[in-house]
């Protein structure tokens, strides 16, 4: 039997870092000090991406506005914009450096429908691979994710960090 060690997943089992310590956890701010340990990868003027810490799978991102909204409608036409052209970029970076064979996009709005946090909108994109799905969700109700957190944030902030946008 192979074993597959995933430490970094322990204190979210346990219940230990699912909530932020104060606060919305998309409610960033201006300062970029913390962007790294928040696993911001890019930043634009009305929305910024970030990584998942809990990934349903490998180079799981999300785009989410600075506004602390509840409503997709509630978005200025600037913010959807911006979202969108952000979607469209995490595309591109994940395709070309994840190599994925699909993606899952969406939104989960509102605690009904999924939403961990339905108090911030915030669009998932997920990576997919033939076959990236196993026995694991099914019987234990955990993922298995192929890489470090922060291999992936280097890998992509350098991707993100070669394109003007």
């Amino acid at each position: 039997m192979k074993q597959l060690w995933a430490p970094w997943r322990m204190s979210y089992l346990r219940g230990e870092s699912h909530a932020p310590e104060s606060g919305c956890i998309f409610c960033v701010g201006n300062s970029t000090e913390e962007d790294r340990s928040r696993g911001i990868l890019r930043r634009g003027e009305h929305a910024f991406v970030i990584m998942n810490k809990y990934p349903y799978t490998n180079g799981h991102l999300m785009v989410t506005p600075y506004r602390h909204l509840s409503e997709i409608g509630d978005l200025t036409h600037e913010e959807g914009l911006e979202i969108h052209r952000l979607l469209v970029l995490c595309r591109k970076i994940l395709g070309d450096h994840l190599s994925p064979q699909g993606f899952n996009i969406g939104m989960n709005l509102g605690e009904a429908a999924g939403a961990g946090i339905a108090d911030h909108i915030h669009l998932h994109i997920v990576p997919r691979w033939c076959g990236d799905t196993n026995f694991m969700p099914v019987f234990n109700d955990i993922r298995i994710i192929p890489q470090h957190l922060e291999e992936t944030y280097d890998q992509l902030l350098r991707a993100f960090s070669e394109i003007k946008f």
